[in-house]
């Protein structure tokens, strides 16, 4: 699990094809690596990914064809967003995340309102109903706020630490970016369609 709050900013520094699959050599910033095991997680723009190598500045992670296929923010020499696995100690700042993304949504609106940005993204179709007013949602790994829902978009306001502290200051209106509803829009929408026999699937 983890929080939304985002630690650092890497880099993709080496990308290696092994089949479908993908490994990734990232370089991790200023995210401390001391105390990172062979076999952690960490969150790469949001998605939760496992250490399978660690040196002095890099850590590598090994990215499967359904991940791929399902997530954006891989492409070499790119900036991600890094946050370690929480611990039970430690400050929920954000909200709880999975690092398990949902869909990939569009940005439509990117723009200064004040000292702030206004970030307005289209959600596909079958997340859009998870996404309310005042509840939280996850952007490349950024736990936010949002602030207004209009159909299948929705409004995030940015304020100028956020910009500072994660790749968000790069996105521009066409880009697509990982999103992860809240768990426990999930929960609740389980609970309110479960039908004994039916699938997960079928069920939403």
């Amino acid at each position: 699990m983890f929080t939304g709050i985002i630690q650092s900013v890497g880099k993709i520094a080496q990308t290696q094809a092994r089949g479908q699959d993908v490994r990734l050599s990232i370089a991790a910033g200023g995210l401390d690596l001391s105390d990172v095991q062979l076999g952690d997680s960490i969150a790469v723009n949001g998605v939760c990914l496992t250490v399978i190598a660690k040196h002095a500045t890099n850590f590598e992670v090994d990215v499967s064809a359904e991940t791929l296929r399902c997530t954006i923010g891989f492409a070499l020499d790119g900036a991600v967003n890094l946050e370690k696995a929480l611990r039970l100690a430690d400050r929920l700042g954000g909200h709880l995340v999975s690092g398990h993304v949902d869909g990939v949504g569009s940005v439509r609106r990117f723009e200064q309102v004040g000292d702030c940005f206004l970030l307005q993204v289209e959600a596909p179709g079958d997340l859009a109903r998870f996404v309310a007013a005042k509840g939280s949602i996850t952007i490349n790994g950024v736990s936010l706020t949002v602030n207004q829902v209009q159909g299948d978009r929705f409004e995030v306001n940015l304020i100028p630490h956020t910009l500072e502290m994660t790749t968000l200051k790069f996105i521009q209106p066409g880009s697509r970016v990982n999103l992860e509803v809240d768990l426990l829009a999930r929960y609740a929408e389980r609970l309110l369609h479960y039908t004994p026999g039916q699938s997960d699937s079928a069920a939403r």
